[in-house]
């Protein structure tokens, strides 16, 4: 048995569908958040909630990696206050002013951004069968934002929260490019070591909703149930994993999973929030893991 989830844990296929179906929930759980949590609260409490229990289960590996922890707090700090706070303070956000179908859209530019500030920043081209697969996932992700019908975009209109979600992207793309000069340190103590900035972040956005009158604190069970998983999942688990598929994959190659995150959003809206499931999702379905597929056998017989 050991053996096996060693094996798992070691599968970066296995590990990204984990990451994106617990970020497909995410968008769920935000959408579920609203009018029961405020967002820059949420974001609080998930982020403190996964660095107590890091820095209870982890003390062990960050006392091993304090000194080189020490020579990069900077810019862990920074990654953490990007990646974790700063993005998730502009995704709950734009949920609260625009509807999923333009989130949706918006999210499938993550994997773009990556590609391009991976190229600006650390000079890694994208590999011909990388973009290939990225535009089969992202017909698949359209065929979903359109709800099987392409006359819908024509009527999309773009409004704030569009505008907050795009930010949200570019922020969470340039977070996985960073993530290929990250320190040489266990993926533990790097997630705690973020998880903590991105809660002291987190504490002057907080303060902005208590001035303006905008704070919602849980007073629901299912309230805390939504600040509960997206502190286990979301945060403490998939964020932690996925750090550790980039180190096997790389940012682009594991970037193309990220356009599985809105089709297990619109699955997990069906099964949770009653919505239909209709042809044009598993249709979507079969796109974006298909491109996946054809990436990867491509980037093989290349």
């Amino acid at each position: 048995m050991a053996s096996f989830l060693t094996a798992l844990f070691n599968n970066a296929p296995f590990l990204l569908v984990f990451v994106t179906l617990s970020w497909g929930g995410n968008a769920v759980a935000g959408r579920l958040a609203v009018g029961h949590v405020s967002p820059l609260l949420l974001t609080e409490f998930r982020w403190v909630i996964t660095a107590v229990v890091l820095l209870a289960i982890g003390h062990h590996h960050l006392r091993r990696d304090w000194p080189v922890i020490r020579q990069n707090i900077p810019k862990l700090a920074a990654m953490g206050a990007s990646g974790f706070a700063i993005f998730n303070f502009f995704m709950y956000s734009a949920l609260v002013h625009t509807t999923a179908i333009n989130v949706t859209i918006i999210q499938a530019a993550m994997p773009m951004f990556i590609f391009i500030l991976s190229f600006v920043v650390f000079r890694v081209s994208t590999h011909w069968a990388q973009a290939a697969g990225y535009s089969v996932t992202l017909i698949g992700v359209v065929i979903v934002a359109a709800q099987g019908d392409p006359r819908l975009l024509l009527d999309l209109n773009v409004n704030y929260g569009d505008f907050l979600m795009l930010i949200a992207a570019f922020i969470y793309g340039a977070y996985s490019a960073a993530l290929q000069a990250k320190p040489d340190i266990h993926w533990v103590s790097m997630l705690a070591v973020m998880a903590i900035s991105a809660a002291l972040v987190s504490v002057p956005a907080v303060a902005y909703e208590v001035i303006t009158d905008s704070l919602i604190f849980p007073s629901s069970l299912k309230a805390w149930a939504v600040v509960v998983f997206t502190a286990v999942f979301p945060a403490m688990l998939a964020q932690g994993l996925f750090i550790k598929a980039v180190g096997i994959y790389g940012p682009n190659r594991a970037g193309l999973y990220l356009n599985l995150v809105p089709i297990f959003g619109a699955l997990l809206a069906v099964l949770i929030l009653g919505e239909a499931f209709y042809l044009y999702h598993a249709a979507a379905l079969v796109l974006v893991i298909g491109g996946i597929l054809l990436a990867q056998h491509l980037a093989r017989e290349a």
